[in-house]
């Protein structure tokens, strides 16, 4: 199973470089920065049942989350960050210009937050809210890993 999404995310890579190569650094930008958020809302209502316990335990919600999560993760969404999106030549974003400057470091913190995000995936299908927490905290981190190192303040 966890070979197919891998399958997946580099499929989703290859078929979407065609289309993000026509994409303006605008549009890479707004377009990146909007599937984060959507994550990150996603992220927010597990947070609010799994962890806060502000919002009812709910498994299905927590398995629509942990798979929207995962789709962004698996989204290929590599193709959308051109060296003309970084901060120091582009408006509207955080990315640091190191970003390019480091791309193993890049890739190890993508390749975790697939493996992270798909784990949460499974989790999240079992409907253990004590897994779905710690599994919701790995994701976590590996979000802050790309924001204290490529993300300006």
């Amino acid at each position: 199973m966890k070979k197919g999404f891998i399958t997946a995310g580099v499929l989703a890579t290859v078929l979407a470089m065609p289309a993000a190569a026509q994409m303006s650094v605008e549009d890479q930008i707004k377009t990146r920065q909007s599937a984060y958020q959507f994550a990150a809302w996603n992220m927010g209502k597990i947070k609010a049942q799994a962890i806060d316990g502000e919002v009812a335990f709910d498994e299905k919600q927590m398995l629509a989350a942990a798979n929207a999560i995962a789709a962004v993760a698996n989204s290929g969404m590599s193709v959308l960050y051109s060296r003309d999106s970084a901060n120091d030549r582009a408006e509207n974003t955080r990315l640091k210009p190191n970003f390019f400057e480091e791309p193993m470091k890049v890739r190890e913190i993508a390749v975790s937050f697939v493996r992270e995000a798909n784990a949460l995936q499974e989790v999240a299908a079992g409907g253990d809210k004590a897994a779905i927490a710690r599994q919701f905290a790995k994701v976590g981190e590996t979000c802050k890993a790309c924001h204290d190192n490529f993300r300006a303040k």
